[in-house]
């Protein structure tokens, strides 16, 4: 099922997640949902925050298009598994630790943003320890687009958004845009009173 994604002036954006603790037909559902969705906005990432859920999930799917190298690097549980067998993945109760400080800077933009996108300084590599929807622990260590997607969706987990890090001339850019989202996110607030 395609579920509406929040937009940036919703309070649930700013809201930090609950720890999962149930591991049932309901959470696979959700994350079903959330994959669902996530492509149906031609997304990589997608956050619970995302669709009015203060939770601690998200998914991602950074697969390169079919027959391109893969762009980064990574391991799944120490081995380094074909990534349809990892794909779409649902991370939830994520602990991410830095392992490699390098910082890099890209180009990000953001499903509850839509129309905005700047550049974010973040740091390559990231350890991820997470549960998946049965409630098994797993580890995925990566660098490149996949770290950083993982820094994304885990941020929104925590109630922050990529205009927080975002260069601030971009953020300036882009200012009026932000604007216009917020003011229609009121409005829809308001209409549903």
């Amino acid at each position: 099922m395609i579920l509406r994604v929040t937009q940036y002036g919703e309070p649930i954006l700013r809201k930090v997640g609950k720890p999962l603790t149930e591991f049932d037909a309901d959470l696979a559902q959700l994350a079903d949902d959330m994959v669902d969705t996530m492509y149906d906005e031609d997304g990589i990432g997608l956050a619970a925050q995302q669709v009015n859920l203060a939770l601690q999930i998200c998914v991602l799917d950074v697969r390169p298009p079919e027959g391109a190298e893969v762009p980064y690097n990574y391991t799944f549980d120490g081995k380094q598994p074909p990534l349809d067998l990892i794909m779409p993945m649902a991370i939830i109760n994520p602990k991410v630790s830095i392992i490699d400080e390098t910082q890099d800077v890209y180009e990000e933009g953001c499903l509850s943003f839509p129309g905005v996108n700047g550049k974010v300084t973040r740091p390559i590599g990231v350890r991820c320890e997470f549960q998946d929807t049965e409630g098994n622990p797993h580890i995925l260590e990566a660098d490149g687009l996949l770290g950083r997607c993982v820094l994304h969706e885990v941020d929104h987990l925590n109630g922050k958004l990529f205009t927080d890090r975002m260069d601030k001339r971009d953020l300036k850019r882009m200012e009026s845009r932000i604007k216009k989202i917020k003011r229609g996110s009121r409005d829809f607030l308001k209409a549903q009173k």
